[in-house]
């Protein structure tokens, strides 16, 4: 059982909204709004957010505060056939955050690769072919073919500083993680600030870009797919099924308000969107791109951007300036995503192990990062690709059906609402909302989501954008396979290796169930916060 706890609610607020905020804030939400009628967009979306994002959130974050561990433990304490479901998610956690991180390093690399932007002034070609050709140096962009094993040394630099800053930030568990956040949260908002204020100056597309980012098109309500991909948006962006928000929750004291809490984290993960998109909006619109925007994200921030940045003004030198700080905004907004992936991961080895979670984070990192190397290669790039559309498309959401099912209809959804309104007095979460959520609507449409995207892939001649058949079987449903059997797979290990066995025994010997838990935080009494001993001091002298 985890002694570490946030220093205070602040410190977990931050961490929270640090997570689900990521790299699909900045560029693949303002994509979906200009796909989808701008504001109508926003309206679903928000409605999405009430009907999935929010109850299921609340649940993760009350489960992990009652059994007080990652994802594994935590639902293996609702049910003993839970635990294989919480393995999944660490599983499909540990393969996003693979090439997640590789993201990350992209983006530090166009930190400091950005001052080149300055020699470019005028020269879209240039500049949309900066990444590609310059920096990434990929192999004909997504190809598996040709010089698919050459590591460009910029990337290979740019990979271990990122995951040498994921390791920085999580190798002390809640405490380094409270640390950082303090300034990666508000970091990223002041320079979407910056940005915002130079897109608004002199921009003659100004009000064109406002009225298209929030002014509905209602008539984009009539068809699906602007539902599907705003609740796959929401699904996506609050960390939700990734075995992260069950680890923050588990550093909670119990007398933490977990409703108030949650409708804080979704609306700061909104807001943070929000003034992506403004940004996105007002600096694409000022150049005549407006068109060019993409719901994929990768393309907006490294090619359609840069095309944007080097027609800011006609000082190469102030171009240049303005790419710096928007990929450092990026990075911000992306390190704390990276680094709540790995907690997940190394908390549940941590947990069913014995392990000290310092030696586990440390172990898992160096995996990661040796896997990760895999994505920076010529090739690296359709291998994300292709990796990122099952982990995201397929497991995810089979993960996120299986957590409803278990929490929903196995165990009894009251006793986890019960846990998320045990401290509120002014706002509860009504029953009526939560159970509805997390025992109809989410795993139907969950459901719905997981079937269409099936139809889809099947009904596209060549599979997935096309790739080899070979190559979507290896990096699509090979790794899906592994990562749906990785309960399995940890069982049949434990079972068989006589180390293992004794360690997973030797941990195990202080689980509890969900009610032995209720018994015990009744019982102990928590340690008073230091931030409270000395408010209170002071309001006594």
């Amino acid at each position: 059982m985890s002694d570490q706890r946030w220093s205070n609610r602040f410190t977990f607020i931050l961490a929270a909204i640090g997570s689900a905020v990521g790299l699909g804030n900045c560029w693949r939400f303002p994509g979906l709004v200009a796909k989808h009628g701008g504001g109508a967009f926003l309206l679903v979306y928000m409605l999405a957010m009430l009907v999935m994002g929010i109850p299921l959130l609340a649940m993760e974050i009350a489960i992990g505060r009652r059994m007080r561990g990652g994802a594994p433990k935590a639902l293996k304490g609702i049910h003993k056939h839970g635990e294989k479901v919480g393995w999944s998610a660490v599983a499909n956690g540990f393969i996003i955050c693979c090439y997640y991180t590789v993201i990350f390093a992209w983006v530090i690399a166009m930190v400091f690769s950005s001052f080149n932007f300055a020699g470019m002034t005028g020269n879209t070609d240039a500049a949309g072919e900066f990444f590609i050709k310059d920096v990434a140096q990929t192999t004909g962009g997504v190809s598996f073919f040709g010089e698919g094993g050459d590591i460009p040394v910029l990337m290979l630099i740019a990979l271990v500083v990122a995951w040498a800053l994921v390791y920085y930030c999580i190798r002390d568990g809640a405490a380094s993680v409270g640390k950082v956040v303090k300034y990666t949260v508000f970091i990223p908002v002041v320079l979407l600030a910056v940005l915002m204020i130079k897109g608004f100056i002199g921009n003659p597309n100004l009000g064109a870009a406002m009225h298209d980012l929030f002014v509905p098109d209602m008539s984009a309500l009539g068809t699906p797919d602007i539902w599907i991909d705003a609740f796959g948006q929401v699904f996506y962006s609050l960390s939700v099924m990734m075995a992260i928000m069950m680890v923050y929750g588990s550093y909670l004291p119990k007398d933490s308000n977990i409703a108030v809490d949650t409708l804080i984290i979704a609306f700061g993960d909104l807001f943070i969107s929000i003034l992506s998109s403004i940004v996105l909006f007002s600096t694409i619109y000022s150049t005549g791109m407006a068109s060019e925007m993409t719901t994929t994200g990768i393309a907006t921030a490294f090619i359609v951007y840069p095309q944007a940045i080097v027609q800011f003004t006609s000082i190469g030198w102030v171009n240049a300036i303005f790419g710096v700080i928007f990929y450092l905004t990026l990075s911000t907004l992306a390190i704390d995503s990276a680094f709540s992936i790995a907690e997940g991961v190394s908390r549940a080895l941590s947990d069913k192990f014995g392990i000290p979670q310092k030696k586990a984070t440390i172990s898992i990192v160096l995996v990661m990062a040796a896997i990760s190397v895999v994505f920076i290669t010529g090739a690296g790039i359709g291998w994300l690709d292709i990796v990122d559309n099952w982990a995201n498309t397929f497991n995810l959401i089979l993960i996120g059906i299986a957590e409803c099912i278990f929490v929903g209809w196995v165990f009894k959804p009251k006793k986890v609402l019960d846990e998320v309104n045990k401290n509120t007095k002014k706002y509860k979460m009504p029953r009526w909302w939560f159970e509805t959520s997390v025992k109809i609507l989410s795993p139907l449409v969950l459901t719905f989501f997981f079937g269409w995207n099936l139809i889809a892939l099947f009904k596209t001649p060549g599979g997935y954008e096309n790739y080899p058949i070979w190559a979507q079987i290896i990096g699509g449903w090979l790794i899906s396979a592994l990562v749906l059997a990785t309960g399995f797979i940890v069982a049949f290990l434990c079972k068989k290796n006589k180390k293992l066995k004794a360690m997973s025994e030797k941990a195990e010997a202080n689980e509890k169930t969900w009610d032995e838990m209720e018994a015990i935080n009744d019982a102990e009494g928590e340690e008073t916060p230091v931030e409270s001993v000395i408010e209170a001091a002071a309001q006594e002298n």
